[in-house]
């Protein structure tokens, strides 16, 4: 099947099951995915391509543009059944609930591993755009065409990076959309599965450690929706007598790709007071704070000046930009430790890096 003919199919697809927020403009959706990610950390003016945001055509890839699902969109190509990769079917309520809170921790905490394999996926893949001199390679940063998503093979380290990035981003997006995490109950109708409590908390969420290894603490009373293709309010099948997606989630809705206001939500969640604003703000938080917590990971991994320059090629769009401020930072350390640098061809030490 051709790449046109895929996107269009993954696009019905996507219409007929819409477990997160929107990836495409159509069925209820506004390419929300999109619209969010761009709104926490894409770059506004040339002026801000040397900070820590995302230049035009980077942020394309990442989040996707025209009908091109990008990095953040790609689980609903490829994982849309997969309640890990949403965070789905963590319901639960306290009294006579058909299932327990073990039962819907252990479901959270699938999503919280799957999303920190994407994480750790994200590392790993950005390793693969220097040499072992440390050094940008032209041919794993280039984006003279869009990045291919899976199942196709793509060679470009960064491609591979930003997609894996936008998968763990897409699930922490999510779990504000499809948890009761930041939200209200409707004060008009009585508690219950269809109308369960909200938490009214703020991001990011302790949950969403992606960097951890360990257990995070989930509050007694977060929920997420159980989902099934027929997804309504009640429940049915697999979900009769829960919670819903139908019920709990705030996918719906305007956003304002440039500054992250909200208009017009549709979900009956959603709706509530601010639901749908408070579930995107949560989103855009999150996404910034997972973004600083990948460049704080590359670090890590391959040391502060290589991890800089990582971070430099995924965000821009021209490798040079990044090789000069390195030269320039390199200068200024060696300068700072009293080496003197005219006239030198400077040599610096670059640790050896293992990559898979």
């Amino acid at each position: 099947m051709g790449g046109e003919r895929m996107g269009r199919a993954a696009a019905a697809l996507v219409l007929a099951i819409v477990p997160g927020f929107g990836t495409i403009d159509g069925g209820g959706q506004h390419r929300e995915h999109e619209r969010i990610t761009r709104a926490a950390v894409a770059c506004r003016t040339a002026a801000e391509h040397g900070a820590a945001c995302f230049a035009p055509r980077s942020m394309d890839q990442l989040a996707g543009h025209e009908r091109k699902f990008g990095g953040v969109g790609s689980p609903d190509s490829t994982e849309i059944s997969d309640p890990a990769a949403h965070c789905d079917d963590a319901d639960y309520l306290a009294g006579g609930y058909p299932r327990t809170r073990d039962q819907a921790t252990a479901a959270l905490l699938r999503c919280v591993d799957h999303l920190r394999g994407r994480f750790t996926e994200a590392v790993r893949a950005a390793g693969g755009v220097l040499d072992d001199d440390g050094r940008i390679i032209d041919a794993q940063v280039d984006l003279g065409t869009d990045c291919e998503l899976s199942p196709k093979a793509e060679p470009r380290a960064k491609c591979k990076a930003l997609e894996a990035f936008g998968r763990a981003l897409h699930g922490a997006q999510d779990f504000y959309s499809h948890s009761n995490w930041s939200d209200e109950a409707d004060p008009d109708r009585q508690p219950g599965a269809d109308n369960p409590p909200g938490l009214d908390l703020p991001a990011p969420s302790a949950v969403l450690d992606l960097r951890g290894t360990g257990k995070p603490t989930v509050p007694g009373e977060l929920s997420t929706g159980c989902f099934v293709l027929d997804d309504s309010i009640p429940g049915t099948g697999a979900c009769a007598n829960r919670i819903t997606h139908a019920a709990l989630n705030k996918d719906n809705g305007i956003v304002d790709p440039d500054t992250g206001d909200t208009t017009d939500p549709t979900t009956p969640r959603g709706i509530v007071r601010t639901n749908f604003a408070k579930a995107v703000t949560g989103a855009i938080v999150e996404t910034r704070h997972q973004w600083e917590e990948l460049q704080a990971a590359l670090k890590q991994t391959y040391g502060a000046k290589e991890g800089a320059l990582i971070a430099c090629a995924l965000t821009h769009d021209d490798p040079a930009e990044c090789r000069a401020q390195n030269s320039t930072t390199v200068r200024r350390v060696l300068a700072g430790s009293g080496i003197l640098l005219a006239g030198l061809g400077i040599g610096v030490y670059q640790r050896r890096r293992s990559r898979r």
